[in-house]
């Protein structure tokens, strides 16, 4: 039986799962929850995603690329028979077909994220999709998030244990705004390194409230001194779009 080969762009409350990746069987991934889910529905083909989230780390356009058995012609209905199993957790937002070359990780040129802050009240209902912080700077952070745009080694904003050797990554967009009753960071680039964006996002703050400057900022950029490595949580961040 001949395959089709497809592109499915789903989001998903990274606050319910242990992160993205595939772990042993029993453990709340996205990726296991829907293999379970395609399983469920004769789909035994292994998939690719666009990158692998941490635990509490949310999406709303993550992408994977998977091969469907003949019988599934019909994409709109398989949206329907995948999100009435995956909600309210995840959602099947697109699905359509892709060339054979076609990589969900691969053939991605930019991914961007959003990392949201809120300086309100903090509410039961919302903490775990924002980071509350105590008010700071919007001018000297959003001044300073423009650092990070360019061709830079990034050797000091990651976390340890990662596998990769190559640390350079092209930022192609780095903003601060504000969003109704939110603060958002907007970082977009050809690849980010492992808790890259958290790592940016806390050392951004303490420039807002006065603990570090932006020339600390650039010195650590230039990898010419570890100043700070701090992470802020998860719960703010969000894979918000793969571009192709």
């Amino acid at each position: 039986m001949s395959l089709m080969k497809v592109m499915m762009r789903l989001a998903y409350d990274g606050s319910r799962f242990q992160g993205f990746q595939i772990q042993n069987s029993g453990v709340p991934t996205v990726a296991n929850r829907l293999q379970e889910i395609f399983h469920s529905l004769g789909i035994r083909e292994k998939f690719n995603a666009s990158g692998r989230t941490d635990s509490g780390v949310h999406a709303t356009d993550q992408v994977i690329d998977i091969r469907l058995p003949g019988y599934w012609k019909d994409l709109q209905q398989l949206q329907k028979s995948l999100n009435k199993k995956a909600l309210p957790d995840i959602y099947i937002k697109k699905i359509e077909k892709v060339p054979e070359h076609f990589h969900a990780r691969y053939s991605a040129k930019r991914r961007r994220y959003r990392y949201l802050v809120s300086t309100q009240t903090p509410s039961v209902f919302k903490a775990y999709y924002r980071l509350y912080t105590d008010p700071f700077d919007i001018g000297r952070v959003a001044a300073a998030v423009r650092l990070f745009e360019g061709r830079h080694d990034f050797v000091h904003f990651k976390k340890s244990g990662s596998d990769t050797t190559n640390f350079v990554r092209t930022i192609y967009r780095a903003r601060f705004y504000q969003y109704g009753e939110n603060g958002v960071f907007l970082f977009e680039a050809d690849g980010f390194l492992r808790s890259q964006i958290r790592m940016m996002v806390d050392f951004l703050l303490k420039i807002g409230n006065g603990r570090l400057s932006s020339e600390a900022l650039l010195r650590q950029l230039a990898a010419k001194e570890v100043i700070s490595t701090d992470l802020c949580p998860p719960n703010g961040l969000y894979l918000s779009r793969i571009f192709y």
